[in-house]
């Protein structure tokens, strides 16, 4: 058997870079909709800062301050990752759930999915870093389209004769 080798022109993949410029254009939106987020949600302030990364308290309040005033503001791009997922949640659960007490009540209690194995999805959110905010939007993700995932086989879908009008 011989090994073949291709020439090297440059790396196989072309990965776009995200600009300092469009980093700030989005910054200051994206906290400001977090914040109304995590209201609703009724997070603590320790639990926005660990939602966001960590960051230290000081700077969590400069960010904030910096996105309510309209100010120039460029998030770390692992912020911007956690926001997105915070959004893309935040998105699914008022296509889900029509009621969003509901959405907040399925946010907030714990699952017996495989993926949550008993936790909250919340605290997956929460406690989770950057892999749990992204797992729960996943979950949501492709619970929206069809998928309910392990730890849902006995469910059956709502039939004409389960629909009933009073």
């Amino acid at each position: 058997m011989q090994l073949v080798q291709f020439p090297q022109s440059g790396p196989l993949y072309a990965f776009q870079t995200i600009q300092k410029d469009d980093r700030a254009r989005v910054s200051g939106p994206s906290l400001r909709t977090f914040r109304n987020i995590a209201d609703e949600w009724s997070l603590s302030e320790r639990d926005r800062i660990a939602i966001l990364g960590e960051p230290g308290r000081s700077t969590y309040h400069l960010w904030m301050k910096k996105a309510g005033e309209g100010a120039a503001l460029s998030l770390p791009l692992d912020t911007l990752l956690r926001l997105s997922g915070v959004l893309g949640i935040y998105k699914s659960l008022a296509i889900l759930f029509s009621d969003p007490a509901q959405g907040h009540v399925w946010l907030q209690n714990p699952h017996q999915g495989t993926v949550f194995n008993g936790a909250s999805p919340l605290s997956f959110v929460i406690d989770g870093g950057q892999d749990g905010i992204l797992t729960v939007r996943r979950y949501l993700d492709a619970w929206r389209g069809g998928h309910m995932g392990h730890g849902a086989e006995d469910f059956e879908p709502v039939g004409e004769d389960d629909v009933v009008f009073v």
